[in-house]
């Protein structure tokens, strides 16, 4: 689990915010100089960083000589950063809302001469690095998700990272598939990560579909809503470069619906014919 105190960060708060909120949970209410008292804040911080809190909705002020400070319930801040969050996402989109027409007006004739030369071969395939912007692109694979869903992995060590996205995945009902590499081919401390994350899925996410590849993978990705008839489907995938770090890879993003196919035909092949349902077979 998580470290509580994380939420903080999750949130936005600088480190004298979380500082201020989290003394505040535990002092009560309180006047600012106590606070910076307790907290370490410098006195001529800690009035701007109590007004900061109480925009955000996370504390009271209670008026008075001196004014005094009040933090709200962690559920009331909890739902407070929701509902923050909430009302900063609907008015961009309603600022990107605004620019549309516009937008589209002046750039869409643009990028249409610019790709009059682009072949179809050329669109094949985009790029991200490897690390925050491809597990954001594989995050954004599982929201797109309609029907299924196949994982291709050593050891799904991401899987912090994609959980959420995961969970509200199988909860529209999304047929999931991870595909592991059997531990026997895996240096140990990344057997030991593997054996771990199979735990927690088996645990936390039962309808999840488990196998292990007895055979090298060639390459890692995610692979959704493929279609024999070539007309739908997206996939990130990284090639087997064991020599490279990973900040210094890239991976590649398709759309082309008679790729993604291919790829599903190779997961199908692999999942039937070579490998097994759990790791203690070979």
């Amino acid at each position: 689990m998580s470290d509580p105190a994380d939420v903080f960060d999750l949130v936005g708060l600088t480190e004298y915010e979380a500082t201020a909120l989290e003394q505040l949970l535990s002092l009560g209410r309180t006047t600012a100089p106590n606070l910076a008292e307790a907290s370490g804040i410098p006195k001529a911080r800690v009035y701007g960083v109590l007004e900061a809190l109480s925009d955000r909705g996370f504390i009271k002020v209670i008026p008075g000589r001196p004014k005094e400070y009040q933090p709200k319930s962690p559920g009331e801040i909890l739902d407070r950063a929701v509902e923050n969050h909430r009302q900063s996402y609907e008015s961009f989109a309603a600022d990107i809302d605004s620019y549309r027409d516009a937008f589209l007006a002046e750039y869409e004739p643009r990028f249409d001469r610019a790709s009059e030369d682009i072949s179809p071969t050329a669109e094949l395939f985009h790029v991200v690095d490897v690390g925050e912007p491809s597990e954001r692109e594989t995050r954004r694979l599982y929201d797109d998700a309609a029907e299924t869903l196949r994982v291709i992995t050593n050891s799904f060590a991401y899987l912090d990272n994609v959980e959420r996205a995961l969970a509200k995945t199988l909860d529209r009902g999304v047929e999931v598939s991870v595909l592991f590499l059997h531990p026997d081919e895996l240096p140990p401390e990344k057997a030991a990560i593997q054996a771990d994350i199979v735990e927690r899925l088996t645990a936390e996410f039962p309808a999840v579909d488990l196998r292990f590849s007895t055979e090298k993978l060639p390459w890692r990705g995610t692979l959704v809503d493929p279609s024999m008839d070539y007309d739908s489907g997206e996939a990130i995938l990284l090639v087997e470069e064991p020599d490279v770090p990973n900040h210094m890879r890239q991976a590649a993003i398709t759309d082309n619906g008679s790729f993604v196919a291919g790829m599903k035909r190779y997961f199908d092949l692999i999942w039937e014919y070579e490998s097994v349902e759990t790791a203690h077979q070979t």
